[in-house]
C-alpha cells in the first residue's frame, strides 16, 4: 500500500510580544534572526536523503510574520529544492494582524503560500486587553480584507472562548462576526492555562478567577450547533471548515498518525513510530547547528500501548473518529474485543456510537473528551 504524504513543519521562534497565554516557544530577542534563517537551511539540508513525498508545508510559531517575506521564500525555495513534493502541495503560514499589510500579503501569495491562518482570537478589545495580544479587533478585521484582496481563497484564523468574563451572548457575538468575513476554516480554542505561561501565575496568585468548567463547557457545547447552521463541518474537536477541501490537511496529519518532519527549535517530528524533538532554544539551536551537530534534543520510540491510546485519543477527536478496520489490521489486535468493557459503558451513556467500521463520539461525549480517553488508557492491554 502507497505510503500517505507527510507533512513538513518550520517554527519561526520570533513575536514581538510574548502573550501570556502561550505555551509554544518563543522569543522577543531579534538579534538571532540571521543566524537562525542561516541554521535553519541547514537543518533542512541535514534530511535531504528522505525518502518521503510531502503535499504540506506549514510555517508556524511564535509569529512567522515578523519575518520578511523574502526571508520566507526562502525557506520555501529550499524546502522545494531539497524535499520531494507533490503537485498543489498546501502552504500555510500563521500570521498575527499587528505584523502583516497588503503588500506583505500579496508577497507572501506571490512566494507560494495559498493558505493562511491568522490569529485573531477575539473581535471584543476587552478579551484581546486581557490575552495579551497586540492588535485590535478593528485590526484583525482588516487584516482578514487585506487577505481576500491580496488572493487568499483558503483564508482561517483563530478565535478562543473561555476568557473570564465572556458570556454565551458575547462569544455567540465574536461567531456571528467571524461569519460575515466567511473564512473558509474556524479554530475554536478553549482558553487554557500553562504551568510556567504567566497567566498561569496571575490565575494562581488570585489575580482573576477562570471562567467555571459548566460555563465553558456551554461554550463549547454552541459552537457545534452554530456552525452547523451556517454549513460549517465540524471535523475534529476544536477546527470547523466550510467544505471536506478547506480541511487543514497539514494537522490532520497529526490527528491521523501520518509522518511528518518538524524544522526549528522545538519543533517535533514523526515517522509513525518513533517521536524526536528539537531543543527548546534558538541559541542552543544555532549553536549545535554551527558546530555540526544535530539540533535534535531527544527521541522516543512509543510502545505498543503508547501507540493505541494516542491513536485512540486522536482519532476520538474527529467528527469520523477511529477507523475500526484500520486499526485492527495496524495494531494485530480487534477494538472491539479489547475495549469491550469500556464501550458497553460508553454506548449504555449514550457518548459514543460504534457504526459501519467507525468509533466515534456523540455530541454529549465530545464534552467529556478528556476522561473518555482516560478511560481507555486505563484498559489492561
Amino acid at each position: 500500500m502507497e505510503s500517505e504524504p507527510a507533512g513538513i513543519y518550520v517554527h519561526i521562534p520570533f513575536c514581538l510580544k510574548k502573550c501570556p497565554y502561550c505555551d509554544f516557544y518563543s522569543v522577543t530577542d531579534y538579534s538571532f534572526k540571521k543566524q537562525f534563517i542561516k541554521a535553519l537551511l541547514t537543518e533542512l539540508s541535514i534530511y535531504k536523503s528522505s525518502p518521503l513525498i510531502f503535499d504540506t508545508i506549514y510555517i508556524g510559531g511564535g509569529t512567522p510574520s515578523v519575518l520578511k517575506s523574502k526571508e520566507i521564500g526562502q525557506i520555501i525555495e529550499t524546502v522545494f529544492k531539497i524535499f520531494q513534493i507533490a503537485p498543489e502541495p498546501e502552504i500555510t503560514i500563521e500570521v498575527n494582524p499587528k505584523t502583516i499589510s497588503p503588500v506583505s500579503l500579496k508577497c507572501f501569495k506571490q512566494i507560494g503560500i495559498n493558505r493562511i491562518n491568522i490569529g485573531v482570537q477575539s473581535f471584543a478589545d476587552n478579551n484581546l486587553k486581557f490575552l495579551g495580544r497586540i492588535h485590535s479587533a478593528k485590526e484583525a478585521k482588516a487584516a482578514i480584507r487585506w487577505a481576500r484582496n491580496a488572493g487568499f481563497e483558503n483564508l482561517g484564523f483563530d478565535l478562543i472562548y473561555g476568557i473570564p468574563g465572556q458570556t454565551k451572548e458575547s462569544w455567540l457575538l465574536d461567531l456571528k462576526t467571524a461569519m460575515q468575513f466567511e473564512p473558509d476554516h474556524i479554530s475554536c480554542y478553549m482558553l487554557t492555562y500553562e504551568p510556567n505561561t504567566s497567566i498561569y501565575n496571575n490565575m494562581k496568585t488570585g489575580c482573576f478567577s477562570p471562567m467555571p468548567d459548566f460555563l465553558a463547557g456551554s461554550l463549547l457545547e454552541l459552537n457545534d450547533g452554530f456552525f452547523e447552521n451556517y454549513g460549517y463541518i465540524h471535523y475534529e474537536t476544536s477546527n470547523f471548515s466550510s467544505s471536506e477541501e478547506k480541511k487543514s490537511r497539514h494537522n490532520t496529519k497529526y490527528w491521523s498518525g501520518a509522518p511528518y518532519l518538524g524544522f526549528g527549535p522545538s519543533a517535533h517530528s514523526f515517522n509513525g513510530r518513533e517521536r524526536r524533538w528539537n531543543v527548546r532554544s534558538v541559541t542552543d539551536y544555532i549553536k549545535n547547528i554551527e558546530s555540526g551537530l544535530t539540533p535534535v534534543e531527544s527521541q522516543e520510540v512509543l510502545s505498543i500501548e503508547q501507540h493505541i491510546i494516542e491513536t485512540i485519543f486522536l482519532g476520538l477527536r474527529q467528527k469520523d473518529g477511529i477507523n475500526i478496520k484500520i486499526f485492527n489490521t495496524k495494531f494485530g489486535i480487534i477494538f472491539e474485543d479489547l475495549f469491550k468493557e469500556n464501550i458497553s459503558d460508553l454506548r449504555e451513556k449514550r457518548l459514543i456510537i460504534l457504526h459501519n467500521n467507525q468509533c466515534k463520539l456523540t455530541k454529549k461525549g465530545m464534552l467529556l473528551l478528556d476522561s473518555i480517553c482516560a478511560m481507555f488508557a486505563l484498559s489492561d492491554f
